[in-house]
């Protein structure tokens, strides 16, 4: 059996009462039934009182600071409620209220590690269901888990109501207010309170009324919520649900904070739900309109600065890239006059190499010339030893010298070298009649054994 200690811990971390006294007040008074405790402190606030003096006042908290702007259905200003509620920063009242929520669940976590928590959760009755016929677990999670918790919610109202019925969106609350605040649409809130009898009635005719479910679809992004779970409860505390069925209007606004435009609170007729929404949609039309234009403006002033960058970056791009170019047109005519020089050199190279070969060649057929007109020695006088030789040349020029007539054929080429009159060195002297030519098999025969003596009369032939 659950003891006192861990349902009044239990009960503290779920409704966000620090109070001890007041806790155990609340539970005694309710013979210490939990899940009984819990439902008649979501349901049974007082409801605010009425003033007329106007149409609209500001909600704020118990210090006085953060104002919000909420009217009944019926028009009449409503004050703030007693307890603290600062709707106007609303995300950081929703995420801190939801802190409590979270250490209360490491509390039950370590509950549940001493194997407690699921057999007192089974005798107080915590696992039934939200709607009328018991099908969805009230799962108290924390707001981390709020889509999960809204996902659930909606599958649950599915197949309790039908299709259909408001789109409520599978986000937080917080989620859900970002996604109205981009569709320039105002949040249709439904807080959804399984134990009150006008639930069913509610949803059924009202809700899932296929002309109210259109236009509510139409004209607004749509919430809902179940005060079973622990971000539907914690919106029913914050905006101070004191009557269910319970349905809201409330749209984003600036420095984080959140306007509350309508509640609706009691039962309604579609009809009546539809006036209501049609007046918030009349009224607030000029403020959704001006956020519609501002953000145009934002997105065409982010366009033109788009615009701009672009073309600016096209602008650097193209100077970018002509300098690339220039600088590759500089860098192929310096390698052009760089392989052009390379040429020259290698050209007036050649040409020296040339000249200094031609040269050295020069010097050595005349070094040769010399050299084979000393070993020629002296012309020999006229007599019978002496052979008498006639060469002529190529270009018609004649040479005549005398041998010994024992001197060797090799003489003869030593004597035409000497001349200095071939270009060529490769070539034979020849005889006509007979035609003999005295090739290299006769360069060491004498002119006697060559039949050259007494006279001979040759010409040179180019090999």
């Amino acid at each position: 059996m659950v003891d006192v200690a861990d349902k009044l811990a239990y009960f503290q971390a779920i409704t966000g009462l620090e109070d001890p006294d007041l806790c155990t007040e609340i539970l005694q008074a309710h013979d210490w039934d939990l899940e009984l405790a819990i439902s008649s402190f979501t349901s049974t606030n007082p409801p605010p009182q009425q003033s007329n003096t106007g149409n609209t006042s500001n909600l704020s908290s118990s210090d006085g600071q953060n104002p919000v702007h909420r009217s009944d259905s019926s028009g009449n200003v409503v004050p703030g409620p007693g307890l603290a509620w600062k709707l106007i920063t609303l995300p950081y009242s929703v995420v801190s209220g939801s802190i409590g929520l979270i250490s209360g669940a490491v509390g039950l976590g370590l509950w549940a590690a001493g194997g407690v928590l699921s057999y007192s959760l089974g005798m107080l009755g915590l696992g039934s269901g939200w709607g009328r016929n018991g099908e969805s677990s009230a799962r108290l999670v924390s707001v981390s888990a709020a889509a999960s918790e809204a996902m659930e919610f909606v599958a649950a109202f599915e197949r309790e109501y039908g299709n259909v019925k408001p789109n409520f969106v599978s986000d937080g609350f917080m989620d859900a207010l970002q996604r109205s605040r981009g569709a320039f649409k105002l949040l249709f809130v439904y807080l959804h309170s399984p134990d009150h009898p006008d639930t069913p009635s509610f949803c059924e005719g009202t809700l899932c009324n296929e002309v109210l479910a259109a236009f509510v679809n139409e004209n607004f992004v749509a919430w809902g919520g179940s005060i079973r779970a622990s971000e539907g409860f914690k919106m029913s505390n914050s905006l101070k649900a004191s009557r269910f069925p319970f349905c809201a209007v409330v749209m984003p606004a600036a420095n984080q904070r959140i306007a509350l435009l309508q509640q609706i609170e009691g039962p309604k007729s579609p009809e009546e739900m539809l006036m209501l929404l049609q007046k918030v949609i009349e009224e607030s039309n000029p403020v959704l309109l001006q956020a519609r234009l501002d953000a145009e403006e934002r997105r065409n002033n982010t366009r033109l600065r788009e615009e701009q960058d672009a073309a600016y970056r096209a602008a650097l791009e193209a100077d970018q890239a002509r300098e690339r170019q220039r600088r590759e047109e500089q860098e192929h005519l310096e390698r052009e006059a760089a392989e052009a020089e390379r040429k020259r050199k290698e050209e007036e190279e050649a040409h020296e190499r040339a000249a200094r070969e031609a040269a050295e060649r020069e010097a050595a057929l005349a070094k040769m010339r010399q050299e084979k007109a000393l070993s020629l020695g002296a012309e020999p006088e006229k007599g019978p030893n002496v052979t008498q030789v006639l060469v002529r040349f190529p270009n018609g020029e004649r040479k005549e010298r005398r041998f010994h007539n024992t001197a060797p054929v090799q003489s003869l080429y030593d004597y035409v070298d000497s001349l200095g009159c071939l270009e060529v060195e490769n070539y034979s002297l020849v005889s006509n009649f007979p035609r003999v030519v005295y090739g290299q098999d006769k360069l060491t025969l004498s002119l006697q054994e060559t039949g050259l003596h007494p006279q001979a009369s040759l010409f040179v032939e180019l090999n």
